[in-house]
């Protein structure tokens, strides 16, 4: 920790050198505090913009930086003034809106002197490269995507030694790593963006400089928009899918079911509705425990949806049972494929802990499927009992059965391991 502070302090010592080492504010009075106070301005109403990242116990926030344009525009001075102004309003902002981390004030000192250090570096480097590119067809906007990809390494490398520092990054592949993290895509629209603002600070087109931070502004406010409103719709599915699913199993619960009831009601379409329950469960929570009960349920449910199509629902509808709606078939289709699960059943096995040893067991279940047509005359609601009752019938008749009943035909059929 201790060593992470010494080296954020120690870019800004050398930032401070730098700066008063230099030939001053290269620019007129009155064009550089005009430049100081619209970049102040958008760049302080555009940090709440930024995408917040957590790495280990730093944060760390994404967004379009313009400290290219005015460190060359102005000179290693001139920018080290508007970082010291800009970044300590951040800081006071963090401090009243109560966001600040817990080395807020330290981190600013650390931004003041990696952005002074690294843009009066693209400061130099500009100047070296500028004579040289003049010749080249856009030479002027090659020298802007090398000196971003220049400040952008170089912001890497100091976030990569304090990370290192605080342990965060304890290998080459980690630091690899977290180089790739960054978007190519992201430092062209920053090298266009500061090549746009250099352009129009060097011929004065002030008003030119202004509309562009007002449309970097509004783009940026309507992705953030759009992103969390995405984001939001993310949670809200996340919520839902967690208020209808059954946590033991991973499947459909009965609040879903209930759901899918009221949207099939509205419909006209054949359904199989199949109610089916282990057989004999509470035998196995009584001569094992509940854990092994649990791990029956599971392997039921895994059974049950393994025989299904997409178009197909599960439920899980009671403790040990559960409801299946069959889609796009007909009743003699429907019958054969809950037989299907029957046997699948009873000849399957599976595998828990007991008293710290695995043990390997089988199980039956009983099951009853009535099949109709969705109508006003006749509920799904009101099918699901006829098939719950159905369910009832193969319990009574011995367990391990399929009791089956059409609508249409009145035709009931009883199907049993011989």
């Amino acid at each position: 920790m201790h060593g992470s502070r010494i080296f954020m302090l120690s870019l800004f010592f050398i930032s401070i050198a730098i700066a008063f080492s230099s030939k001053g504010i290269i620019v007129e009075s009155p064009a550089y505090f005009k430049a100081l106070f619209v970049y102040w301005f958008f760049s302080s109403l555009y940090h709440h913009l930024r995408i917040i990242s957590k790495n280990g116990s730093t944060s760390m926030d994404y967004g379009i930086n313009y400290s290219l344009s005015i460190g060359i525009f102005t000179g290693p001075l001139g920018l080290f003034l508007f970082e010291g102004i800009y970044r300590f309003t951040v800081y006071f902002n963090k401090k009243l809106t109560k966001t600040a981390d817990p080395d807020e004030f330290v981190h600013t000192f650390y931004n003041i002197g990696s952005f002074v250090l690294s843009n009066s570096i693209a400061f130099y480097l500009f100047n070296f490269l500028y004579p040289l590119f003049q010749p080249v067809p856009f030479g002027f906007w090659i020298i802007m995507l090398i000196l971003i990809t220049v400040t952008s390494l170089l912001s890497d490398a100091f976030l990569i030694t304090i990370f290192t520092l605080l342990g965060d990054i304890k290998t080459k592949r980690e630091a690899i790593d977290f180089i790739k993290t960054r978007s190519i895509l992201d430092m062209g629209k920053i090298a266009f963006t500061n090549g746009l603002l250099l352009l129009f600070l060097q011929e004065g087109k002030w008003e030119m400089l202004i509309s562009l931070f007002v449309l970097n502004y509004l783009v940026s406010r309507s992705f953030l928009s759009k992103s969390q409103m995405l984001q939001n719709k993310i949670e809200r599915d996340k919520f839902e899918q967690m208020a209808y699913t059954d946590f033991l199993t991973g499947v459909y619960n009965r609040a879903y079911m209930d759901k899918k009831m009221t949207e099939l009601n509205r419909t006209d379409e054949y359904i199989g509705i199949i109610v089916a329950d282990i057989d004999k469960f509470k035998r196995i929570n009584d001569s094992y425990n509940h854990a092994v009960g649990d791990q029956a349920i599971r392997h039921f449910a895994n059974t049950l949806k393994s025989y299904l199509s997409k178009e197909d629902y599960l439920f899980r509808s009671g403790g040990e049972e559960f409801t299946i709606f069959l889609r796009n078939r007909n009743y003699s289709e429907s019958v054969l494929l809950a037989e299907k699960i029957r046997k699948g059943i009873e000849i399957s096995t599976f595998e828990a802990e007991f008293k710290e040893e695995n043990i390997s067991l089988s199980y039956t279940a009983s099951f009853g499927l009535f099949f109709y047509k969705v109508n006003e005359q006749l509920s799904i609601e009101k099918a699901y009992v006829y098939a719950d009752q159905l369910l009832l019938q193969s319990k009574d008749l011995g367990k391990n059965r399929l009791s089956s009943s059409d609508a249409f035909s009145n035709k009931e059929t009883v199907l049993a391991e011989v």
